[in-house]
């Protein structure tokens, strides 16, 4: 049976589940990094393809922008079919000193956003990465000689015109992304018991306002998506 918002068959989508924001970007990384990947899900253009990677099977699909977004798929992915893990695999604005593709691993998700509070009693959740995940990202990391970054992001609600006070509030807390879905992936996987993690590529940094060229930000997330992967397999391979 389909959900609202995702058509795949029951089966259809791994147990792992890499999540960029961009459907297209979804089928770009699904050809660069999967064997035999095969699309699963086309409603509303929210592109889905199942392969495998080192013979597990493994889903890449997009979760759009925002929180609510990516929520309306996260969920489905988890109570419907039986998602375990998912890894957030995009880019962000840079604060501080970070540079033009770095890349993060967020360690925890604040937010402007009330998402995570109207399901925790108005109280302010600690959005945090799954440590196992965490942790295999870091080794990998080093294994593929990737100079990447435990930090903490921000996810906001407003791409324009957002609160002007933000940044130095982001710098004197030494976070140093901000993008538009961590928190709420991570409060998420929190309330459904699932393992969740958002590698992050830094494609604008907003102190210094210089910006990513777009091939240099696909072929970082590649980068970032097979670190991903061998954060994912090397957990809990299935």
């Amino acid at each position: 049976m389909s959900t609202p918002h995702i058509e795949a068959a029951v089966g259809a989508i791994a147990n792992t589940v890499l999540l960029p924001g961009d459907p297209l970007r979804a089928r770009f990384v699904a050809h660069e990094v999967l064997d035999s990947p095969a699309q699963v899900n086309a409603r509303r253009n929210m592109l889905g393809y199942t392969g495998r990677w080192h013979g597990q099977a493994v889903t890449v699909m997009g979760g759009g922008m925002g929180i609510p977004s990516t929520a309306i798929y996260v969920t489905e992915l988890v109570r419907v079919y039986g998602v375990r893990r998912i890894i957030r695999i995009g880019t962000c604005g840079g604060i501080g000193e970070v540079n033009l593709g770095d890349v993060l691993l967020a360690q925890s998700g604040s937010t402007d956003s009330r998402f995570n509070r109207m399901q925790f009693g108005g109280h302010d959740l600690a959005g945090c990465a799954d440590f196992s995940l965490l942790r295999n990202a870091v080794d990998a990391a080093s294994r593929q000689g990737i100079a990447a970054r435990v930090a903490g992001v921000f996810s906001t609600d407003c791409f324009y015109d957002g609160d002007p006070a933000l940044l130095a509030h982001l710098r004197r807390h030494r976070i140093c992304g901000i993008e538009m879905e961590t928190a709420g992936l991570y409060g998420l996987a929190m309330r459904e018991g699932f393992q969740a993690l958002s590698i992050l590529a830094v494609s604008d940094h907003l102190d210094n306002d210089v910006h990513m060229p777009a091939e240099q930000r696909e072929q970082g997330l590649v980068q970032i998506a097979r670190l991903a992967l061998a954060s994912a397999i090397n957990e809990n391979p299935g």
